[in-house]
């Protein structure tokens, strides 16, 4: 386990500054000129000048590089452009917002999708497949954007169930916080709601085919605990894995979800630095999300030892 930790710290390390390379290069090869978009179209050329001096967007390529790195080592992601204000500050105003978004929207997704594909898989050829289906197949191919519309219209101004906008930190009001997190996680979580049930009904009718699993009816076990204890447990490593990977691209991809729920979240701040040219808040946004895949894809990992004791995280089964 130590080596195999060990092991994987060096490769997110050689990851995060690949990544930071990468990273460092796009943003500046993107069209437009920071101080320019910062000083105004009719800015003299000595103001424009004078603000490319004091962000040192006039040192080489490779200058640049290393001031960013050896700011990073030291903890300052920078100062944003736009608004003047350390990154540090707006990302942890934003980042929160975000995160607790996509938690609600996996909590939903998961268990939303598990428990109709496991019906669809026990009751297969029935009702509840069919239904189950019909449900994946709504919520893979309806666009977010207009689901999201359809439910202010409906749930929130229709019916007054929901906010139709609007956030509150769960640190102030856990209750209302989550009242306001509900429909804008239910959005996002459609798709991988839709994901998770096909997997999970694929998974599950490939397990109950299995000896093992007719060797527990054999014997007699009861129903649940055969469903609960041997198929869905086993078929819940494919599940984690997609979990584990959605979970990143929700935290980068809640864009459209918060600018149609007005939540002042990651995406927001996202988008808004990409139409300022803000580069330092654009390599602070972009390192974050690789750090998020990192670190999700090495728990994911780590859970599938705890699912499957077979599974040993050094790659090897027992």
């Amino acid at each position: 386990m130590a080596r195999y930790l060990l092991v994987r710290l060096l490769q997110s390390l050689v990851t995060l500054v690949l990544a930071s390379m990468v990273v460092f290069a796009g943003v500046r090869a993107l069209p437009g000129d920071p101080a320019r978009a910062l000083a105004g179209e009719d800015a003299d050329p000595a103001a424009v000048a004078a603000i490319r001096a004091r962000l040192g967007l006039d040192d080489p390529l490779p200058v640049q590089y290393l001031k960013f790195v050896g700011n990073l080592l030291h903890g300052d992601l920078g100062t944003s452009v736009r608004t003047g204000q350390p990154v540090i500050d707006l990302i942890k105003a934003t980042l929160p917002v975000t995160l607790w978004l996509s938690l609600f929207a996996v909590l939903i997704a998961v268990v939303v999708g598990i428990g109709a594909g496991t019906a669809a898989a026990v009751w297969r050829g029935r009702w509840p497949e069919w239904v189950a289906n019909l449900a994946a197949l709504v919520g893979l191919s309806v666009p977010s954007f207009w689901l999201g519309i359809l439910a202010i219209l409906y749930l929130a101004v229709g019916l007054h169930w929901f906010p139709a906008s609007g956030y509150v930190p769960l640190t102030d009001d856990p209750l209302r916080g989550i009242y306001y997190l509900v429909m804008p996680a239910a959005v996002l979580g459609t798709a991988l709601a839709a994901v998770v049930m096909r997997q999970t009904r694929a998974s599950m009718i490939a397990t109950l085919t299995t000896d093992y699993v007719r060797t527990a009816r054999a014997k007699g076990l009861p129903r649940s605990k055969v469903l609960t204890g041997f198929a869905l447990r086993n078929s819940m490593i494919v599940v984690v894995t997609i979990v584990g990977l959605q979970l990143g691209g929700l935290i980068s991809g809640a864009v459209v979800t918060e600018r149609i729920f007005g939540l002042p979240g990651f995406g927001k701040l996202t988008l808004d630095s990409v139409f300022t040219r803000d580069y330092p808040v654009i390599e602070a946004v972009v390192l974050v999300v690789t750090v998020a895949y990192i670190v999700i894809n090495l728990v994911v990992d780590l859970v599938y030892s705890l699912i499957n004791p077979r599974i040993r995280v050094g790659g090897r089964t027992s």
